[in-house]
């Protein structure tokens, strides 16, 4: 296949939508501007397994620019913007393999449709196409120079696979930059979450009690809109320094057995399996809304509730009603997927700008370095990380200080006392 998308004639209507968002990404806009000039990336194959949203085009619209052979398939099956992905092939001639709500066959065949360019970097948002390549397509990994991760949930399988001594390869944690998690997760996951309820639903969340399950920097976005939205906001946590970090913040503190029996909507963003199981469905209320924002569609446990209902129903678009033996409805929406982008838009470009932006100087790093990394996992280097702050605070007008040499003598000696 040299692309694989659900209609090129949509393809015009992404291309508005791209650039759209592209007004509002002035940092990877200067990055793309050098790229074009500099040609780091040339004849670099770069496979990326991404959320097929405006803002990743701009993304692969940069690394082309900087010289890159780009193919791109979905990292969730109900994330693919179909405009974007069509717009992309037709206007940019660069392969997508990603369609909405495509079947779990047809999302590894994308997935193997992408490494069968042999590529050199590996972008992942989930950590799939690495992990399939490991697993199944080792013959290709000699070609690899390294990868970027753009998510928690990859970064931690990552870790997993550095600590067994299997990665073949570096890998740059993009999300661990602090101009990605701390923007990206928390203002960007917050928004788009609620965004993503709110189009699936249409109900009021004034005044409701509104559980967000782990308190990370996603879970603090989601809780910190909730509130703003006149929610009454409950915190679930295992982590005892964050559980401590939400009651400082004002936040109730329970354990999900209590907040499930209270909770009207609940959102899971721990990265972690079952965090809403069988035993808190059991006692949840009437109408409980349930959404997950974490990357794969296991924290909630659908299983258990299809075993505990009768009916199931498809009542609005996103929104699924499962009907249990005593008459309860409880309402899942998009599938147990991430609702922010399956229902919604995902993240804004102005916080995907930095996170993107992260991405691409991370690719062009791997490249440069790649023989002085070792096959393990790395934190994107302070040097990109203050760079990429330095060109958004330019793009918004804002100037800061700097130390004066004197200043900078004072922090680097150990003389002075009280």
């Amino acid at each position: 296949m040299d692309h694989h998308v659900e209609d090129l004639s949509l393809a015009d209507k992404g291309l508005l939508r791209i650039q759209w968002a592209e007004k509002d990404m002035p940092v990877l806009r200067q990055i793309k501007e050098r790229f074009e000039k500099e040609k780091p990336l040339k004849g670099l194959t770069v496979g990326a397994c991404l959320h097929v949203t405006t803002e990743t085009a701009n993304l692969m619209i940069t690394l082309k620019s900087g010289g890159a052979n780009v193919f791109l398939t979905a990292s969730n099956p109900l994330s693919t913007q179909d405009d974007v992905a069509a717009a992309l092939v037709k206007h940019f001639d660069i392969p997508v393999f990603a369609i909405y709500g495509e079947d779990r066959e047809t999302y590894y065949k994308h997935l193997n449709a992408v490494l069968d360019q042999k590529p050199n970097i590996t972008m992942d948002d989930g950590a799939d196409l690495i992990s399939l390549l490991h697993m199944e397509r080792q013959e290709l990994i000699d070609n690899v120079y390294g990868g970027t991760e753009e998510t928690t949930t990859g970064v931690i399988r990552l870790k997993a696979m550095a600590k067994e001594g299997v990665l073949r390869f570096p890998v740059i944690a993009v999300n661990d930059a602090y101009t990605k998690h701390m923007f990206d997760n928390k203002y960007g996951t917050g928004q788009s979450t609620i965004d993503g309820i709110l189009r699936a639903t249409n109900r009021l969340i004034a005044g409701s009690k509104f559980v967000v399950a782990g308190y990370g920097w996603c879970g603090k976005g989601v809780a910190m809109r909730a509130r703003g939205m006149g929610a009454d906001v409950i915190i679930t946590e295992v982590d005892p320094l964050k559980a401590l970090e939400a009651v400082m913040d004002g936040f109730r503190v329970i354990p999900m057995e209590e907040a499930a029996k209270v909770g009207d909507f609940f959102v899971t963003v721990t990265g972690n399996i079952n965090v809403i199981d069988r035993q808190h469905i059991a006692v949840m209320k009437n109408g409980a809304i349930i959404s997950n924002s974490g990357h794969f569609d296991v924290e909630i446990n659908l299983k258990a509730l299809e075993s505990m209902s009768v009916k199931t129903k498809d009542i609005r678009e996103n929104v699924k009603e499962y009907t249990l033996e005593d008459g309860r409805n409880i309402y899942i929406l998009a599938e147990g997927r991430l609702v922010n982008l399956a229902a919604a838009e995902g993240h804004p470009a102005q916080v995907m700008d930095m996170s993107f932006a992260n991405q691409a100087l991370s690719a062009e790093y791997v490249y440069k370095n790649a023989g002085n990394l070792e096959r393990q996992v790395y934190k994107v280097p302070d040097e990109l990380d203050f760079e990429v702050a330095r060109l958004k605070l330019q793009a918004l007008g804002v100037k800061i200080d700097t130390l004066t040499d004197e200043q900078v003598k004072y922090l680097n000696s150990w003389e002075h006392g009280t």
